[in-house]
């Protein structure tokens, strides 16, 4: 091991850059649909190998010295995000004559400014590297500062971080309803690059040590979490999830809108599966109205119809304000409950847009050279002010999440006063039967685990399903499959700790590990003068 690893230190130009890339497309095999997180005790080791000869000229500027580290860390990222997030490309396929000439900027241009964050983290490990267990801690904490930042910067896109490597099921996801995924992204690097320790033999016994704490610890709190009794339900909620399974080529089509809300209805409208009571909630995915309810005044009285007494509708729909009166249009990506009488009682915007697919950032700059939105339908979305829960049948109070804003910890931070579930609608069939809607669908699940609540989503195409406040997945639709799922979702909260205790845990794991690494590298320091 010394010899392999010996022989990786050394390694220079594109043969550094070649190793660091495969590394982090490697550990691409730990996130959905593949689940393989053992190969992260290969890929960081690696990462951690790379650093130790990350080394700038000792008459460089301070700068120049920390270059090769960047350059390491940049590769590793660059592999990672492109393995990673290749299936974005997708998207623009679905109307390629108009938009096949961004699929370079999209499966390349994002990966190439994802790494960026990789290379930061290689940079504050390196600034923190000390020998043996020293830089471990640094590449742990230099990570999770990067995924952290990653989660709000430039909109923010915490996509794949390195933590949900470390909850490929349920047994291994409870741990992150204490540690957040702040916590989490820093343990599972500390974990997964322990194995670096084999190459020099020194604090083997301590890397053991931790590795086996940890890892027991993560799974036997899972096990314990899993096999305690739960908590009564003192109410439980009827729900039926539609999955019309839509081609989006015919999403906007005006001459095949009825034929799609037809099959919306009938859906809607069949019988209750057996051993299941008529559903209380009905949920439809993401803009799965294929129109504007102001252009078809028909459609609210109809849904009124299919509705039975105290059963309602919640439905993503494209929303409108403004028109010819005022002189200004806006649009909305929303979520709208519709009661027996075809009204809308409650509407929901969403508040956190993705950029180039809903909206285009500095649209009057990127306008003058002729850029457009890529992905999102026939017009410009407006954000949201606010999110607020939506009052169901019975009373229960469920927090509407649209797409990927599910993907955001913070902002899927439930409070157990004011929401009791999640309600996640979105339409995944932009990408296809790719990785893509799989790792959404995780990341979805992991929210559930966070925030103890159960989680409802309905995707327009896979992956549509009812998951448990400890994450098991209850019923679910694939990919592909036309058709709606009846379940009854008891309500219970399951929280072990609060959104915010969850978030100053995660933070403190951080900061323990710097505060490691800062006194490991100074008592090195002292040693070498």
């Amino acid at each position: 091991m010394e010899r392999q690893a010996g022989r990786i230190i050394l390694l220079w130009g594109w043969r550094r850059a070649l190793v660091a890339f495969l590394a982090g497309a490697l550990a691409v095999l730990a996130q959905a649909p593949y689940d393989f997180f053992a190969v992260c005790f290969v890929s960081f080791p690696l990462l951690v190998w790379l650093l130790d000869g990350a080394t700038g000229e000792a008459s460089d500027g301070f700068l120049r010295r920390l270059r090769p580290a960047f350059a390491t860390g940049w590769w590793f990222g660059f592999g990672y995000f492109l393995a990673g997030l290749w299936w974005v490309g997708s998207a623009l396929l679905v109307e390629a004559d108009s938009f096949a000439w961004a699929l370079p900027f999209a499966v390349v241009g994002i990966p190439l400014a994802l790494a960026f964050f990789y290379g930061f983290a290689a940079v504050v490990a390196r600034l923190l590297w000390s020998n043996d267990i020293g830089r471990i801690t640094a590449l742990a904490f230099g990570f999770a500062l990067a995924e952290w930042l990653r989660g709000f910067l430039f909109t923010g896109f915490p996509w794949n971080a390195v933590g949900y490597a470390a909850m490929p099921v349920p047994l291994l996801m409870q741990s992150v309803s204490v540690t957040g995924m702040v916590g989490m992204n820093a343990l599972a690097v500390f974990v997964f690059a322990l194995p670096a320790l084999l190459a020099a033999r020194k604090h083997l016994r301590l890397g053991a040590a931790l590795l086996v704490v940890l890892v027991a610890a993560h799974a036997g709190f899972g096990y314990i979490r899993l096999a305690a009794p739960e908590k009564p339900a003192a109410r439980s909620l009827d729900v039926r999830i539609v999955q019309p399974a839509v081609d989006l080529t015919e999403k906007w089509d005006a001459s095949v809108r009825d034929r799609i809300f037809a099959t919306m209805m009938g859906l809607s409208a069949k019988a209750p599966e057996p051993g299941h009571d008529r559903p209380q909630l009905i949920l439809w995915p993401e803009t799965s109205v294929p129109f504007l309810f102001t252009e078809r005044p028909d459609a609210l009285p109809a849904i009124g119809e299919m509705l039975g007494d105290g059963q309602m509708l919640v439905a993503g729909v494209v929303r409108e304000e403004g028109g010819s009166a005022t002189g200004s249009r806006y649009y909305y990506n929303s979520v709208v409950a519709i009661d027996e009488r075809g009204e809308i009682v409650d509407a929901v915007d969403k508040v956190h847009l993705v950029p180039f697919g809903e909206y285009l950032p500095f649209a009057d700059l990127l306008g003058r050279f002729g850029l457009e939105q890529l992905v999102a339908g026939p017009m410009t979305f407006a954000a949201g002010n606010e999110r607020h829960p939506i009052a169901l049948p019975g009373g229960i109070r469920a927090l509407p999440f649209i797409c990927y804003e599910v993907i955001f910890p913070d902002l899927v931070a439930v409070d157990a006063t004011a929401a009791e579930l999640i309600v996640n609608v979105t339409n995944d069939a932009w990408f296809g039967d790719t990785p893509g809607p799989y790792q959404h669908f995780r990341q979805a699940q992991i929210r559930a685990v966070e925030n103890g609540v159960p989680l409802l989503r309905a995707a327009n195409n896979g992956i549509s399903a009812v998951v448990d406040p400890r994450g098991r997945i209850v019923d679910a639709l694939a990919i592909d499959a036309r058709g709606a799922i009846d379940v009854r979702v008891p309500i219970s909260n399951q929280a072990i700790v609060s959104s915010g205790q969850r978030r100053i845990n995660g933070m403190l794991i951080m900061f323990l590990l710097a505060v490691a690494a800062c006194i490991l590298n100074v008592r090195q320091r002292l040693r070498a003068n």
